[in-house]
């Protein structure tokens, strides 16, 4: 279960959604192993197996990483945002550091910029000796939810 702040919990509280489910790494992120621990707008944490994310040569794929990164940067968008609104991914970018293996990668996201309308976040993967292996940056734009 992700670990939620309570003041995201009260803020989304009268909204009528599953956070543990809106805040979490989404079908794709389960598939990959993708585990959010840690989410508030200010600092979004998870790990990532490297083992069934591998490229041919064995490498972590840096597919994996960018969905990685995307991951984290929407969950902090989101809370950002609030219950009344959207974030959706308008641009992303990695680039990979080093190659990684085996054992698992742990990235955190952090805001570069908290607008109105777009929310930036620079997400830095590691390893598990801490040693950088891919940096990203992603911008989403912030909408109204749509009526239900």
């Amino acid at each position: 279960m992700t670990e939620l702040p309570a003041e995201v919990r009260d803020r989304f509280a009268g909204a009528g959604m599953d956070l543990d489910k809106l805040f979490s790494a989404g079908e794709l992120g389960d598939r990959m192993g993708i585990e959010v621990l840690e989410a508030a707008p200010e600092r979004v944490v998870a790990r990532m197996a490297v083992e069934g994310n591998r490229q041919p040569y064995g490498l972590l794929h840096g597919g994996a990483s960018a969905v990685l990164a995307e991951t984290l940067g929407s969950v902090g968008a989101m809370l950002h945002g609030g219950p009344e609104k959207i974030a959706v991914g308008v641009d992303l970018n990695v680039t990979h550091h080093r190659a990684v293996r085996s054992g698992a990668v742990t990235a955190v996201a952090t805001p570069v910029h908290l607008g109105r309308s777009t929310a930036t976040y620079e997400i830095v993967v590691s390893d598990e000796e801490g040693r950088r292996v891919c940096t990203g940056r992603l911008t989403c734009l912030i909408r109204d939810a749509p009526q239900a």
